[in-house]
């Protein structure tokens, strides 16, 4: 049986978006098995889908938590990271990759991702249609998924530039059909 490492509880599980995750019923700490934080967040946002950040890339980041936070799974030391560039840290196990959020957090990721897509979609519009198409042919996710993203991404294009720039959007509507 998984324990809360703060409390020393029984998670217990529950469905979050049709995502099956574990949790800790006193501290209402929450346990992301590999990519459940991602697939719960897809779900939870069709706007935030192609927006992903690979929490393992650079290991370089990793810093043992100070509280010596143990991994539900592996019962090893926890990792504190940065969720993206955010201020909201995260604690993360390396070995079967799965994500510890305290209470709250998983708020603050959404709106952090929120406030990203706003960002990304205008300022490196090329840029992320570009890294969204490439990864149709070489992943992570399904070619399925992939397309979805590539999708997501023109749609919200669309709907930032219009919303942003009115004077298009209304010469957008008196063009020709």
């Amino acid at each position: 049986m998984k324990k809360c490492f703060s409390c020393n509880k029984d998670l217990d599980k529950a469905n979050f978006y049709d995502i099956e995750i574990d949790y800790c019923p006193q501290c209402w700490g929450t346990w992301f098995e590999k990519d459940e934080l991602r697939l719960a967040k897809d779900k939870k946002s069709d706007d935030l889908k192609w927006l992903d950040f690979d929490l393992w890339k650079d290991k370089r980041r990793f810093k043992i938590s100070k509280s010596w936070k143990l991994c539900p799974d592996c019962r090893l030391p926890l990792y504190e990271i940065n969720y993206g560039k955010s201020k909201i840290k995260v604690d993360v196990c390396n070995v079967c990759q799965g994500v510890w959020l305290d209470k709250g957090e998983l708020k603050q990721i959404m709106e952090y991702l929120r406030q990203e897509v706003d960002e990304e979609v205008l300022n490196n519009y090329l840029k992320n249609l570009t890294s969204e198409a490439l990864e149709i042919f070489i992943g992570p996710e399904t070619i399925r998924s992939e397309i979805e993203d590539f999708v997501a991404v023109l749609g919200l294009f669309k709907y930032k530039l219009l919303a942003q720039h009115p004077k298009i959007s209304q010469m957008i509507l008196n063009l020709p059909k």
